[in-house]
């Protein structure tokens, strides 16, 4: 009995192959600066990253979903497929790859450059809606807490006779 295979373009598709075909659009310089990843910057060549890659997984991660994502620009799925591995995310029948996305040096530094700060713009819009739901304490209710808290404690120490 033959089993469907799922959509996807990393399947049967080895660490090689992948990436001769990114090094042969992007260039080992393009890959590093999306990557951040050294093999494609100290000393690239095709051995020592394909070695790095199938021992290092979270590495291999990485490479395969800027492969899905940016290079074949796959639709991005849901939470429920982000918990998978790349190599075990399906996508409907139908969806073909696109042609890849044109990257260099300077637009990966300006998207980066704009994810950091919509990080930040999240980062601080949370923090001010945590402040607003926190219950705010006045000064007189904090020393009325601390000497209840005196309280507590002393009556807990054993008496000196």
């Amino acid at each position: 009995m033959v089993e469907l295979q799922q959509n996807n373009p990393l399947h049967g598709l080895k660490s090689e192959t992948m990436i001769s075909e990114l090094v042969a659009f992007y260039d080992w310089k393009i890959l590093y600066a999306a990557l951040r990843l050294e093999c494609f910057n100290t000393n690239p060549n095709m051995d020592a990253c394909v070695k790095f890659l199938k021992k290092t997984e979270w590495a291999r991660e990485r490479v395969e979903n800027f492969y899905l994502y940016r290079f074949k620009r796959m639709p991005k799925g849901n939470s429920a497929q982000f918990e998978l591995k790349p190599r075990e995310r399906g996508f409907a029948d139908g969806i073909l790859p696109r042609k890849p996305q044109p990257l260099t040096v300077e637009l990966v530094a300006e998207m980066k450059a704009k994810a950091t700060a919509d990080y930040e713009q999240m980062k601080h819009n949370q923090s001010r809606s945590y402040a607003s739901s926190s219950p705010s304490y006045s000064s007189s209710s904090r020393s009325n807490d601390s000497d209840a808290a005196t309280q507590r404690s002393n009556q807990n120490k054993p008496q000196q006779t």
